[in-house]
């Protein structure tokens, strides 16, 4: 008997043999996803469901990764545009009774009554540090933890604290509550030479790890998504001991193959392949050459462990038809 959908993706999360390789894709359904506010804007609610649902009539994907458009504003207004890191100062965690933990939940729970027979869904959380990100409007928002690592570490690690604690609250709770299977947490290097490898480690990881941990608390099928959109290098070895089940990053921009990131994360499950650009065989070459793409993908990957996806969201106008020739491509390369 063929392996349904549920099947296909936790066996390839396993590193187990599958029918085929699986294949995921998704994409943003707001038009300004990171300043929406689904807390007072019921617009960006009903419509995030609206595309939910949408983008999964269109080509009934083998998993769902839940899109927390209008959630991406961490509601502490004191991280708001921070001057100064001493300006948050003894801000208190949100709590599980929060309407921002209890609205996600509801999201969530929504999806998964939808779709979670069907197929496994994953919720999109974001790492401590972009969430701080999010928050900042100056040119300095993408490495803005640098000058507060400088201005006052102590005060940045008790608001990355609360940050930690909430966050992993919310990964509990959409698992346990909302019925996810596992999520999917975004994560990034911070483009700016104080990082170093040893900052980060000291001031990111554990917040970083504790998210997972947290989540592996309640499912074993956690993800990682290294995050290179808008330019952001990464090094994916600072990432190599995290406790995940599978890992995604952006392996056109990285320049890093599936193959070789199987290497570097001691072959655990790994999902992508395909550049997620406007210029990228996916969204822009014929039937034969998106094909081509998927048998030059396998060949070199294998097809255990593999989940053929995208390095991040792809344009929200990308024809899923397109998605669909992967999928046939993949299935003729599994016979």
């Amino acid at each position: 008997m063929a392996q349904t959908k549920r099947e296909l993706v936790k066996a390839a999360l396993d590193c187990r043999p599958a029918d085929r390789v699986p294949v995921g894709f998704w994409h943003h359904f707001l038009a300004d996803q990171r300043h929406a506010d689904a807390l007072a804007d019921p617009s960006a609610w009903k419509d995030n469901l609206a595309g939910h649902e949408s983008f999964y009539q269109s080509w009934h994907p083998d998993f769902m990764k839940v899109m927390t458009d209008g959630f991406f504003l961490y509601p502490h207004q004191q991280l708001h545009d921070l001057k100064s890191i001493r300006d948050a100062a003894g801000i208190r965690p949100l709590g599980r009774d929060s309407e921002w933990v209890q609205k996600q939940v509801e999201l969530c729970g929504i999806l998964t009554e939808r779709y979670g027979k069907d197929v496994m869904v994953f919720y999109n959380l974001f790492a401590p540090t972009r969430c701080i990100e999010f928050q900042q409007t100056g040119s300095d928002a993408k490495t803005v933890i640098t000058r507060f690592m400088k201005e006052d570490p102590e005060a940045l690690k008790e608001v990355m604290a609360v940050l930690t604690e909430d966050i992993a609250t919310l990964a509990r709770a959409v698992i346990t509550e909302g019925h996810a299977d596992s999520i999917y947490l975004s994560v990034q290097n911070i483009p700016h030479p104080d990082m170093t490898k040893e900052k980060y480690r000291e001031f990111i990881t554990p917040s970083e790890k504790a998210v997972l941990e947290a989540a592996n608390e309640s499912s074993d099928y956690n993800l990682l998504h290294i995050c290179g959109y808008m330019g952001c290098h990464n090094d994916l070895t600072w990432y190599k001991d995290y406790p995940f089940k599978a890992v995604n990053w952006a392996v056109a921009f990285e320049g890093v193959p599936l193959e070789k990131g199987e290497e570097i994360f001691d072959h655990r499950c790994v999902i992508g392949g395909f550049d997620n650009n406007p210029e990228g065989v996916l969204y822009s070459g014929s039937r034969e050459e998106v094909e081509a793409e998927t048998k030059k993908i396998l060949d070199k990957a294998g097809t255990k462990g593999v989940i053929l996806g995208a390095d991040c969201t792809v344009p929200k106008d990308i024809d899923p038809v397109r998605f669909e020739w992967v999928r046939e491509a993949a299935e003729k390369y599994s016979k």
